[in-house]
């Protein structure tokens, strides 16, 4: 069984705070490449913002992503990735036409089996400096996301809109019935 869980799902449905209930519980997580592209790229020349030259961005998300990856088979237990390799192909795909990249990834870089996806929560979607789109864009990156995971061969789990508390208990239990 693969030990690296991925929440994905809709921008602004609570995944970083999920992540950061999970790490505070002694689990490891790695944080959203596309959020740290961001405050490097605001930090910088500002080329590869998504907003800018979203092919640019997935690059640089993909890469991180494999980095990220390669980091976390040192990490004990399960790891929590907040996004993945795949939303960063996806996003590629999107940008550029081409999915050549995504439909590697049936076979390559696998994941837990299960995915965790938060779908729109509106009462809680906010933007901010790192993410300018508006719940509708991030309604449409959830629906693509809803087809392409499976697509991949993955299981999707759509977590309630509960506390954050009750969707780790809920993520913790969908993983532990696998061990």
């Amino acid at each position: 069984m693969n030990r690296f869980v991925i929440l994905s799902g809709c921008s602004g449905g609570g995944k970083s705070t999920l992540l950061a209930a999970l790490a505070a519980r002694g689990h490891a997580t790695i944080e959203e490449p596309g959020r740290r592209i961001v405050a490097e790229e605001q930090a910088g020349d500002g080329k590869a913002l998504p907003w800018i030259d979203l092919a640019a961005f997935a690059k640089r998300a993909i890469a991180r992503a494999l980095d990220d990856r390669e980091r976390a088979s040192n990490l004990p237990g399960f790891v929590f990735f907040d996004r993945s390799l795949i939303d960063a192909a996806a996003a590629l795909a999107t940008a550029s036409g081409n999915d050549a990249i995504l439909q590697s990834l049936k076979t390559e870089h696998r994941y837990h089996n299960k995915v965790f996806l938060t779908p729109p929560w509106p009462e809680i979607y906010r933007q901010d400096s790192e993410r300018r789109h508006d719940l509708a864009a991030a309604e449409d990156e959830y629906r693509r996301l809803l087809e392409i995971y499976p697509a991949l061969g993955y299981e999707t789990v759509v977590l309630p809109m509960v506390s954050v508390e009750e969707r780790v208990e809920f993520i913790l239990a969908g993983i532990e019935t696998e061990k």
